[in-house]
């Protein structure tokens, strides 16, 4: 994939209406597989002014998605096939939480990541994911 198709793309899941409004941003604009960050504030928090589980879950497999993305062909996406999370640690509000995941394998149909998040220097959480790949 040329160098502006996988722009477009990675722009194109950082401007999700969802991720916009949690806050998300890249670490790398030139290298979505760098990872995103965000700030534990309203949209994030659950009961208590806590990072929410659920935000953890969908930002870990966002970029999980956005490390596959320079593996993938232009004809092809990737959706969730599995994902597994492990939370390890609460996030107290204010806290800036970093996303960052890996690629294990890239077959034909599937691709299998590792992605965790760390706040204050510690990791609070880990998820494995599974993606299927298919046609655009």
């Amino acid at each position: 994939m040329d160098s502006s198709a996988l722009q477009a793309r990675v722009a194109a899941i950082i401007d999700l209406p969802l991720h916009r409004f949690l806050g998300v941003s890249l670490i790398d604009a030139d290298d979505p597989a760098a990872g995103a960050t965000f700030v534990v504030d309203e949209p994030t928090q659950g009961p208590g002014g806590w990072l929410h589980g659920g935000v953890v879950y969908t930002l870990l497999d966002m970029t999980c998605y956005l490390a596959l993305l320079p593996h993938l062909a232009e004809d092809k996406i990737a959706v969730s096939h599995a994902v597994n999370i492990s939370l390890m640690k609460g996030v107290p509000g204010g806290s800036t939480v970093r996303l960052t995941a890996e690629v294990v394998r890239v077959g034909r149909s599937l691709a299998f990541l590792r992605a965790e998040a760390r706040a204050e220097g510690h990791v609070v959480a880990t998820a494995t994911v599974t993606k299927s790949i298919i046609p655009g």
